[in-house]
């Protein structure tokens, strides 16, 4: 695997601050930490016209500072489907590439606050990137979350299904086709939930999620690659996850399933 700090954020996030004609830049708000400006950036894609209502998905990364295969890989993932935007026709993604800065800056798990973002979500949190981010989960109101990750324990693939009952049928496949680069975990217990073939259907406090007064609730997803594998392969692994799962539900939502 590469090493956390090899890429710096610039290097990582330059396939997305490359102007294209499909999707735009936003800085969503900056904040100091030990005398450093960091900021939180949001890059917006829309899709081709679909004929229907806009299918708005929030795509998040690099929460966990030493998680940066998921940064680079949402970064990727603009120029990936303007070259070929059929994934996402009718869509608007708001893409967060790299939740962590400070995380990502020194290779550690917790922003340098010492705190994991992660568990703070809808608690009270005072962490600056916290409060930018419920209130961009918020005002989105996200007909889908999927959150990238990745984990040094496991020997493969896996994914948290969550929110609407849904989720797990946009999961199946998506897992299906991200194994043509990387194995998936098949234990019966990943990360101390039970699972099945993969999929696990039950979160943790704290996690980057929808409101909890959103209502209906989105489909909720956490896509895990193996930490220890190779960097290119996660990343890869994460694009098709990304797309398949963005073109199932789409598949789904012409078949009328209920979302």
């Amino acid at each position: 695997m590469t090493p956390p700090g090899r890429f710096t954020a610039e290097e990582m996030l330059a396939p997305a601050r490359t102007p294209g004609e499909v999707w735009s830049r936003t800085v969503v708000g900056e904040w100091v930490q030990a005398g450093t400006r960091h900021s939180l950036e949001r890059f917006t894609f829309r899709g081709p016209e679909g004929g229907g209502t806009t299918v708005r998905v929030g795509i998040f990364a690099g929460i966990h500072g030493d998680e940066p295969a998921g940064v680079a890989a949402a970064a990727r993932l603009l120029p990936r489907l303007a070259a070929n935007p059929a994934p996402v026709r009718g869509y608007e993604l708001a893409v967060y590439p790299l939740c962590n800065p400070t995380g990502l800056a020194a290779g550690t798990r917790h922003a340098a606050s010492g705190r994991d973002l992660n568990r703070e979500f809808w608690l009270g949190s005072r962490e600056p990137e916290v409060l930018l981010l419920e209130h961009e989960i918020r005002a989105g109101r996200f007909d889908g979350i999927i959150a990238l990750h990745a984990d040094d324990e496991t020997p493969g693939l896996y994914a948290f299904a969550l929110g609407a009952q849904v989720t797990q049928h946009v999961v199946e496949p998506a897992l299906r086709a991200a194994e043509q680069i990387l194995p998936r975990n098949r234990h019966p217990m990943i990360d101390n939930f039970t699972a099945e073939n993969g999929l696990i259907r039950k979160g943790y406090p704290g996690m980057l999620c929808a409101p909890p007064e959103q209502s209906p609730r989105p489909f909720e997803i956490v896509f895990e690659t193996p930490a220890l594998a190779d960097f290119e392969s996660q990343v890869e692994a994460n694009l098709i996850f990304l797309r398949t799962a963005l073109e199932q539900f789409l598949q789904l939502q012409a078949v009328g399933q209920d979302l």
